[in-house]
């Protein structure tokens, strides 16, 4: 192709000029989330041939469906682009393991060839937003990013430009449910199982940044473990993406696509779906009837009593491995708010070993129960994002690294900071409680239903 793009795979994209020149986050070959995932359908032989022959490939942030060192093996060669996240983990691990990698700066255009720039815009939960022009079209890479007070900003961008695409996640929402129970040992039916028309969403959000085109992306994979399979009813179908969608400003592009500029011609590519049959999890080394033994017990302990605000915001910790319980305890005088893991000894130790506790719980085999009203039902605001966000992959644990670590994104961009803290704590919370309540009053099909949603799109584009 001498001038366009394609998009294939989870979250691949590949931009042409004269031929491929970039690729991002090439998930090609292998599992994710301890094999948990796998790709929803095959990579062909003429993009995975595109792929390689790229000069330049860019990684949002550190989810192994995004980085995916099985598939960065074919790309040795070639340079690797990196957000500037505070800690700069995806940056120094990379190099360790013997890769080129160069470090976009915050914001700035990179000009990669003769009609291909980008700009990156990293966030505060360490993902990131990638800005692709290409022969004077924008591309808006979000993946798995949202808004986390860059929206301003990349709307404002996206104005300068007549023609516009926004790839970005979509769809039921599986890869946030983490398998939680009740403490009867009920499971609690996840938010994507009401099954809310994906268009819906993806038009609003669509409509919000003020795009063109939309591409369905970033969410194109199967469960593949016996013990993960469970999440397969969740996850969202190719023919899914369009249920509810209408707009009067956007249209909505296949989710794979041979986009060629020269001709303004768009192309689906059809790759074959992949047809799986549950896997026992001790192919990916996990036996769920072996027992720690006392030093990773110690180990466990550690990774956890490292990162302090764990200590601040609830009593213990309780990991059910082999059939054994080990309690770590943060206020022994009040044992009521607190979590309990049921994990597989060999991913449980491997996530600990290389702080990558997000992957257990993305995985949706690790079975996870909250006590005492923790996060009222949620690992979020307190548990998620300060061990795998934070600690994990932004080095920040203690409380001194943690003020450092949020000053850094907070000088980056005040307003969008604060905008941040605004839709985190106030809108997003009220988003949630509101909906739980409108579904137990209004088919999510109604007018009435539909009514309310536009009134929260509207209310959250003027605060944002």
């Amino acid at each position: 192709m001498e001038l366009g793009f394609e998009t294939i795979g989870n979250a691949t994209l590949i931009c042409h000029d004269h031929g491929p020149v970039l690729v991002t986050d090439p998930w090609t070959d292998g599992t994710a989330y301890f094999g948990s995932w796998t790709l929803s359908h095959e990579i062909p032989d003429e993009q995975r041939q595109s792929i390689r022959d790229c000069a330049y490939v860019w990684l949002s942030h550190g989810h192994p469906d995004h980085l995916s060192l099985e598939s960065l093996e074919k790309l040795r060669e070639r340079t690797l682009l990196v957000p500037d996240h505070v800690g700069h983990r995806m940056r120094d691990d990379l190099r360790e393991a013997g890769f080129r990698v160069q470090v976009l700066a915050d914001r700035e255009w990179t000009r990669l060839s003769p009609r291909i720039r980008v700009l990156c815009i990293p966030d505060v939960n360490q993902d990131a937003v990638l800005l692709v022009e290409v022969g004077g079209r924008l591309i808006v890479n979000l993946n798995d990013s949202g808004d986390r007070g860059q929206g301003r900003f990349v709307r404002r961008v996206i104005k300068e430009y007549d023609e516009t695409f926004l790839l970005a996640l979509s769809g039921y929402g599986d890869a946030d449910m983490m398998n939680f129970f009740t403490e009867d040992g009920d499971r609690i039916l996840p938010y994507a199982a009401a099954k809310t028309p994906v268009g819906q969403t993806i038009a609003r959000q669509a409509e919000l940044y003020g795009v063109r085109y939309f591409v369905p992306f970033s969410s194109m994979h199967k469960y593949q473990r016996a013990d993960s399979v469970w999440a397969s009813e969740y996850t969202t179908t190719l023919p899914d993406y369009a249920r509810g969608f209408h707009s009067t400003t956007c249209q909505m592009l296949p989710a794979f696509l041979r986009h060629d500029f020269t001709n303004d011609s768009s192309v689906s590519i059809n790759p074959r779906e992949r047809a799986l049959t549950p896997v026992d999890p001790k192919q990916f080394g996990d036996d769920w009837s072996e027992c720690l033994d006392a030093d990773e017990v110690k180990q466990l302990e550690q990774y956890f009593r490292a990162v302090e605000h764990l200590g601040t915001v609830m009593d213990f910790l309780r990991f059910r491995v082999g059939g054994r319980e080990h309690v770590i305890e943060f206020n022994k005088r009040r044992f009521e708010k607190g979590i309990t893991f049921e994990a597989p000894r060999n991913s449980l130790m491997t996530a600990v070993k290389y702080q990558v506790f997000d992957d257990l719980l993305i995985g949706n085999f690790m079975k996870t129960t909250v006590h005492g009203g923790f996060g009222k039902g949620s690992l979020y605001p307190d548990f998620s994002p300060y061990v795998a966000k934070y600690a994990d992959n932004g080095k920040a644990r203690t409380a001194a690294q943690l003020r450092d670590y949020f000053n850094e994104y907070k000088g980056r961009d005040m307003l969008g900071y604060l905008r941040h803290q605004v839709d985190a704590h106030c809108v997003r919370p009220l988003q949630t409680q509101s909906a739980e309540l409108l579904r137990t009053l209004l088919p999510a099909d109604s007018n009435a239903f539909r009514m309310a949603k536009e009134t929260y799109w509207k209310v959250r584009r003027a605060i944002l």
